[in-house]
């Protein structure tokens, strides 16, 4: 598992596009500061991993809609890590997820957070 400067860590799916919004915000942000960034879906952000999921999030201004946010987050060098229980426990498979996104485990998620230079928790 490659580590990353920056972690942000999101607990929560659709039911909340403000924290969405946050972590990918700032995870973007830590990107063009340049530091290397991953975001893990965790618990039921899992949800997040499928295609296309963040497509309908826009919080409105400042912000930008949650699609664009990934887009431009991907684009430059961000990686989306799930968590594979996570994932098992709420009914998707690694085939339902994003081409690219990495299924982590939980020393995968430790490992991660322990190299970090700073990390985000949005729970």
């Amino acid at each position: 598992m490659k580590t990353a400067d920056f972690v942000a860590t999101l607990f929560d799916g659709t039911s909340d596009p403000n924290k969405i919004t946050v972590a990918f915000t700032m995870a973007l942000n830590a990107l063009n500061k340049g530091h290397s960034a991953i975001i893990l879906l965790m618990v039921e952000a899992v949800e997040l991993g499928k295609p296309d999921m963040l497509n309908a999030i826009d919080i409105g201004k400042p912000f930008q809609p949650a699609g664009e946010l990934l887009e431009q987050f991907l684009a430059a060098g961000g990686r989306i890590g799930i968590c594979g229980a996570c994932m098992i426990h709420n009914g998707f498979t690694a085939e339902d997820m994003a081409p690219g996104y990495e299924i982590i485990t939980a020393p995968d998620v430790v490992d991660l957070l322990m190299a970090a230079k700073g990390s985000l928790q949005i729970t």
